[in-house]
């Protein structure tokens, strides 16, 4: 059970691909993890194709450049989305209400129950095949609001994802996000490559998900049973939106509001976010908000931030069921 006094919302992340081994440490020590991420993996691989070798990359490669590219990142943090929520609901811990980002929103469609496992696998599948496919692109962090980075976009650039007040990341193809980056450094702006070949979130992609509409909507979806804040709406998903195939194949192409929808999801009340995901990517912008800054609200990531040995993997998600108390 739960023993916190604030309910708990979990926070599943959609970047983070360079931590994705940090998960690995679980394997020996957390047999539920085990199990879930096997599931996801099994379901992942068993559709063949470029998801062939992903439990043994994962295992065993420390190539970034492998690890990054959108065939290894995006289904790999999927299936560690997936089994550590798995985890945190093997506690017993009842969530009032899940927050993914980017690819974290469809392992909340699976933790929630609007998907199945593999059906959601099958859309992951879909979806990695289409971007892999796409022309080379990347995304870019930049400490400024969207206002301030709006006189230096182009038609080539967008604002991909809004993280936080002063977080904006813009996303393009790599030439011209090179010469707005390039433009943003020489007045002074602070950026950070964020660890993609793909332009996420961009128009750009839209030509590869042209018919991914089709394939999502003969896959069989249900309900919500645990409330979904949206990172695409800044609202909680309806049942409407869980059934239309566009609103599912336009993820890759829509911005990621993830501070408004924080911002919507801590509105409602006090909450304890859990984030069930590698590293402490979305801890670290849930720790600006000013109710968790004003210590109404709090954070709780299962793993640390940066990577580490096994023990410290296992001490880290340990820390975490305490402060859950179970």
């Amino acid at each position: 059970m739960n023993g916190t006094a604030r309910p708990v919302a979990l926070l599943l992340p959609g970047q983070g691909s360079q931590h994705l081994r940090m998960a690995a440490g679980l394997l020996d020590a957390e047999p539920v993890f085990a199990e879930a991420m096997d599931e996801a993996l099994t379901a992942l691989t068993d559709l063949g194709g470029h998801s062939t070798g992903l439990r043994e990359d994962w295992l065993g490669t420390a190539d970034t450049a492998v690890m990054d590219h959108v065939t290894r990142s995006q289904p790999l943090l999927f299936a560690v989305d997936y089994a550590l929520g798995r985890l945190v609901l093997d506690w017993g811990v009842r969530p009032v209400a899940l927050l993914g980002h980017s690819i974290g929103e469809v392992a909340a469609a699976v933790l929630s129950g609007v998907f199945t496992l593999r059906d959601a696998a099958a859309l992951v599948h879909d979806r990695v095949g289409r971007l892999a496919q796409a022309p080379p692109g990347g995304m870019v962090a930049v400490a400024a609001t969207q206002d301030e980075v709006a006189p230096f976009l182009t038609d080539g650039v967008v604002v991909g994802a809004v993280n936080a007040l002063r977080q904006t990341v813009l996303a393009g193809l790599d030439d011209p996000l090179r010469t707005v980056t390039a433009a943003l450094a020489d007045v002074g702006f602070v950026l950070q490559r964020v660890p993609a070949s793909t332009a996420f979130h961009s128009p750009s992609l839209a030509p590869a998900m042209r018919g991914a509409g089709e394939r999502i909507g003969a896959l069989p979806v249900g309900e919500p049973r645990i409330p979904v804040m949206s990172g695409y709406t800044a609202r909680f998903l309806t049942p409407a939106e869980t059934k239309d195939p566009a609103f599912w194949s336009r993820h890759p192409v829509a911005p990621v509001l993830f501070w408004p929808a924080l911002d919507a999801l801590l509105a409602e009340g006090d909450l304890v976010l859990v984030e069930a995901g590698p590293g402490q990517g979305l801890s670290q912008l849930a720790r600006r908000h000013p109710a968790v800054r004003s210590g109404r609200s709090a954070v709780v990531p299962l793993l640390p931030a940066r990577p580490g040995t096994a023990e410290q993997d296992v001490a880290a998600v340990r820390a975490a069921a305490g402060v859950l108390g179970v």
